[in-house]
């Protein structure tokens, strides 16, 4: 049985939104984790400012995720604001264990069709959606909050400093466009480890 690959990502990202799309090219040679993270706290841990903290990095995000998903033929809608509170949505992913159907669910809603990931009626419709429909109830339990903290802190200790990061062998793949340089290392590890891009490991 292959390692699997691990996923984490936070709702409040676009771009993980379009990254979802492309996961079944992935598990064409790995299992995949889907694992919620705050992506807050992995700015907090790297010292960094969000995308919509700057208010021309800002548009062009917004922009970009547009154009991107326009190109990739993905259905795509801003929900009604941004940025958002994503705690009550990840937290229920998490008492989820990042089930697929729900998190496919949540993404569908919020980024797909535009809804409010607050909404009580959206919240039940992915708890619906892994079987669990009471698992709602859950969002406010101390031990579900202390499982996503504890995700996200173990995705910044093994390196990952955005969102969404495919994390593979212990190299992690950020973002919606490296998801093509990701199924090439599936194909071909070593020649991540060689060459030029073998060379890039020795920068400081």
């Amino acid at each position: 049985m292959p390692r699997p690959a691990f996923w984490y990502f936070d709702i409040i990202s676009p771009f993980a939104h379009l990254a979802l799309t492309r996961l079944g090219a992935i598990r064409e040679r790995r299992p995949v984790v889907l694992k919620p993270i705050v992506f807050g706290g992995v700015l907090k841990a790297w010292g960094q400012l969000g995308p919509a903290e700057i208010a021309p990095k800002r548009v062009h995000t917004y922009r970009l995720a547009t154009h991107l998903a326009q190109g990739m033929g993905v259905p795509f809608r801003f929900p009604p604001a941004h940025p958002f509170n994503p705690l009550a949505m990840l937290r229920l992913l998490t008492a989820l264990d990042g089930n697929e159907a729900a998190v496919t669910t949540a993404f569908r809603l919020v980024w797909g069709e535009g809804r409010d990931a607050n909404d009580p009626r959206v919240l039940q419709q992915v708890a619906a959606a892994a079987g669990r429909p009471d698992a709602a109830a859950l969002i406010g339990e101390q031990v579900v909050k202390d499982q996503l903290r504890q995700a996200t802190e173990e995705a910044v200790a093994a390196g990952v400093f955005g969102v969404p990061s495919l994390m593979i062998d212990g190299e992690v793949f950020w973002g919606a466009d490296a998801m093509a340089m990701a199924q090439d290392y599936l194909a071909d590890p070593a020649a991540f480890r060689s060459g030029e891009m073998g060379a890039r490991l020795q920068l400081a």
